[in-house]
């Protein structure tokens, strides 16, 4: 098996794009350890083609999801279907429109209350953050946010962040490799059980609308999706079914909160760590807002440097450093190299975020990598963090929108400080299916609104 296992990677070598040589049965897996080096990306060129718009099948993905849903759903006419829906009812409630902005500032206004409960005291800001980001697409897809002291919504978002971590770790990663551990007890089993209480929620959170549905108003997606099953019905090529929407909801629920939650956190230890980027951003925002007034996302050109910093944070906090994974649909061509059917392509956008060529300060955290010479926000063609073509992240929109609100308005009314009590921060952070930080503590100040 060795000897044929050999034989197959070396004959298949001469027309596969350069890269680490892969070992026997593992593959590159273990080149993923070793430092990220800078490449020349290609990636526009690929997943702008439908040609690399698949995804492989994964045992771990396959044993939770059964496939269904829309983020790791292959690409065919099941996934078409629910993304075009899911995209269409979105903006029906809101997204990309003034009303999700002003569920956002409303949210805002709860964050900044909470995060200030405990003014001058240490706090772990991790709760706050991902109810308060959460609380944006429960809002759309369940009808309904959460208090910050509700416990059971609580635990819930402690599962979820665990199922991340859990999900990235050896135990999945083992699992994908010898998928028959399922049958037996292990870590592993930790993966299924808390994806099971996820989907608990989901299924309770349908039972509930289907007992109060108005078939003339619907109140969220959940509302729209029971309709469209209903609509459906007579059509055979119909995959609108209840496992699709459970599928859909929980795909909508998790991609809408711990990726900006994530990144928000990550945000707070580079202001901390970067105190003087911090208070340019407060008199920026102070001098065109006051104290008073909450921005839009109107705002954005008049804040260009907290708009900088807020993309700043995006590209060094990297929450999905080999972004979410590909695979070739047909044979295809890229470069002069062949990729046949079923090749399996991750983006190392690791090393996109930290060339040279691309980046005025590739290795530091600095605005002014968003910035042009006349201090005026610049976009590199390098920043790909929500990704492109058919695969584009689904939420980029509301992400966005999150992003600038959120950080902006916290900013406004508060000044983060570390406590004065030792703590390590590692800036490496923890990888899990995200690149999630360390837990850390903080000390929150109201900003004096006399000044």
């Amino acid at each position: 098996m060795v000897l044929f296992e050999i034989f197959r990677i070396n004959s298949c070598r001469g027309q596969i794009p350069p890269g680490p040589r892969p070992l026997p049965f593992v593959g590159t897996i273990p080149s993923f350890k070793k430092p990220l080096e800078a490449i020349r990306s290609v990636t526009k060129e690929a997943f702008v083609q439908e040609a690399f718009s698949g995804r492989p099948f994964m045992p771990l993905v396959d044993w939770l999801t059964k496939r269904l849903g829309i983020i790791m759903a292959p690409f065919g006419h099941s996934w078409r279907q629910q993304r075009r829906f899911a995209l269409h009812t979105l903006r029906n409630f809101g997204l990309g429109k003034k009303s999700v902005e002003d569920r956002v500032l409303e949210e805002s206004r709860y964050l900044i209350a909470e995060m200030l409960k405990a003014e001058g005291k240490s706090i772990d800001p991790q709760h706050a953050i991902h109810n308060a980001v959460s609380n944006i697409i429960c809002s759309i897809v369940f009808g309904e946010r959460f208090d910050y002291d509700n416990k059971c919504f609580s635990y819930l978002l402690k599962i979820l962040n665990n199922h991340f971590m859990l999900t990235g770790s050896a135990a999945g990663q083992i699992f994908n490799l010898a998928p028959f551990i399922k049958h037996f007890p292990g870590p592993h089993q930790k993966i299924m059980q808390n994806f099971t209480e996820l989907l608990g929620f989901i299924w309770d959170e349908i039972k509930e609308h289907k007992e109060t549905l108005d078939p003339d108003s619907p109140r969220d997606f959940i509302d729209a999706y029971l309709l469209e099953i209903e609509k459906q019905k007579s059509n055979e090529g119909s995959t609108f079914h209840e496992e699709n929407m459970v599928m859909s909801v929980l795909d909508l629920f998790l991609a809408g909160t711990d990726t900006t939650a994530n990144t928000i956190r990550w945000g707070l230890i580079y202001l901390i760590q970067n105190p003087d980027v911090q208070e340019r951003c407060h008199e920026e925002i102070v001098r065109v807002l006051g104290y008073d007034r909450l921005p839009s996302m109107d705002d954005r050109d008049k804040l260009p440097y907290t708009y900088a910093t807020i993309h700043e944070i995006q590209r060094c906090a990297n929450i999905v450093p080999l972004g979410v994974i590909h695979e070739t649909t047909q044979p295809t061509k890229l470069r002069g190299y062949n990729f046949p059917k079923g090749t399996m392509i991750t983006t190392n956008l690791a090393a996109i975020f930290s060339d040279k060529e691309h980046w005025k300060h590739p290795d530091a955290f600095n605005p002014e990598n968003f910035l042009d010479e006349n201090g005026n926000f610049f976009k590199s063609e390098s920043f790909i963090a929500f990704s492109l073509g058919p695969r584009v992240c689904l939420g980029e929109t509301l992400a966005r929108t999150e992003l600038f609100l959120y950080i902006t308005s916290l900013l406004q009314q508060i000044q983060f400080s570390w406590p004065p009590e030792p703590q390590s921060i590692d800036m490496d952070g923890i990888m899990g299916v995200f690149h999630f930080p360390q837990s850390f503590s903080i000390i929150c100040r109201s900003r004096d609104t006399k000044e």
